[in-house]
């Protein structure tokens, strides 16, 4: 199976908020938008994911904003399909790859959570929002490569002579991202996904991710090593693996001061399935295969990625190509202090595991763990 270089990512937002930190200043900031991108093109990330939310600011425009402030970082641009026509969505993509030099990538997000679709307006259930999905990008992929206008008659799109004049940079089009661990969902990036995009879960829980996208991409006639993956996870680093350790109890101090009683109690029931696996990886332990560090997951419902690796920069590179070696060649990181640790993940972090990496590369190809 050929190997991937690794590669991280991470992650912009319109203004300055986090878990501990409750958002501050204007609703929308450009310059911080710009500042942020900066930190991660300079700190050395292959790009950044700019999330998706039902109140946010566009995604994609945010995206363009931070694509005309940098010069090689790449996007992952989260996306929901059913809100506008995937033929406009193709285009505007397009455009976007156009504009930024052939840096874009798009990250699908049919929504796990109904409240929040139904704020824009959509009331399908999951089942149909995965069958809507699978229609739309493949919808996508047409615009993008058909070289002739072509006609659609399906069960949520109709078109006739539907086309593009505009074309991605990147042959034959940017790369889709895509996460979600219910059936649909690993169905959907076995057809679909170029990266299959899950959250910081334990070795034996990653292991068992790839396997089931693996075993539904050979299912949806793909090759299955065409599908590369990528771990989202909360990296809290420290000179030393006992300060790394007290900061992580400042930040879990921190979230139960803003959350005062409501902390670790009367959390919804997550409607996603990742967060569902975050939440049984919690149970297990505070801690688990050595780092992983459960606590701020199980403290505010697992809503997003909200494990983490806790450790020096060395420790935590470690505990990153122990998922490298089960197949992931990709790793989404962001922390709680977002800017601040940004700048110190380009610092220390990302050194740390490329350096480990190229030593591994010289000692002979990986192995996964028993």
């Amino acid at each position: 199976m050929t190997e991937h270089p690794i590669q991280f990512i991470g992650m912009i937002s319109h203004r300055p908020s986090s878990e501990i930190h409750p958002p501050s200043g204007p609703n929308f900031q450009p310059d911080y938008i710009a500042r942020f991108a900066q930190a991660h093109e300079e700190g050395g990330f292959d790009r950044v994911l700019v999330a998706w939310h039902s109140s946010s600011p566009d995604a994609l425009l945010v995206a363009s904003h931070a694509a005309a402030n940098t010069k090689r970082l790449g996007f992952m641009v989260a996306h929901r399909p059913g809100f506008i026509a995937p033929t406009l969505a193709a285009r505007q993509f397009a455009t976007f790859d156009q504009l930024s030099g052939g840096r874009a990538g798009i990250h699908i997000i049919t929504g796990g959570n109904d409240a929040e679709q139904r704020q824009d307006g959509d009331f399908l259930d999951h089942a149909e929002r995965y069958a809507r999905t699978d229609e739309y990008v493949g919808l996508l992929r047409r615009v993008w490569t058909e070289t002739a206008p072509f006609d659609h008659a399906g069960p949520y799109y109709r078109y006739e002579r539907a086309f593009s004049d505009i074309r991605p940079v990147q042959s034959p089009y940017p790369p889709i991202f895509f996460g979600g661990s219910s059936e649909a969902a690993v169905a959907f990036a076995g057809k679909h996904a170029d990266v299959y995009a899950f959250w910081g879960e334990t070795l034996e829980q990653a292991r068992e991710s790839i396997r089931r996208v693996r075993r539904a991409a050979a299912e949806a006639g793909r090759d299955p090593a065409s599908i590369r993956f990528s771990l989202s996870v909360r990296p809290v680093l420290g000179d030393t693996e006992e300060g790394a350790w007290a900061r992580a109890r400042g930040i879990l101090e921190r979230i139960r001061e803003l959350r005062g009683e409501r902390f670790g109690q009367g959390t919804p029931k997550p409607q996603s399935e990742g967060s569902r696996r975050l939440l049984e990886a919690a149970k297990g332990g505070a801690v688990r295969d050595r780092r992983l560090w459960t606590e701020v997951a199980a403290a505010v419902g697992a809503g997003a990625n909200t494990t983490a690796l806790v450790g020096t920069p060395e420790q935590v590179a470690e505990a990153l190509l122990e998922y490298r070696a089960l197949g992931v060649d990709t790793f989404l990181i962001r922390g709680f202090d977002p800017l601040e640790d940004a700048i110190d993940y380009g610092r220390r972090l990302l050194p740390a595991t490329r350096a480990l990496e190229s030593a591994r590369l010289r000692q002979g190809p990986p192995r996964a763990a028993a």
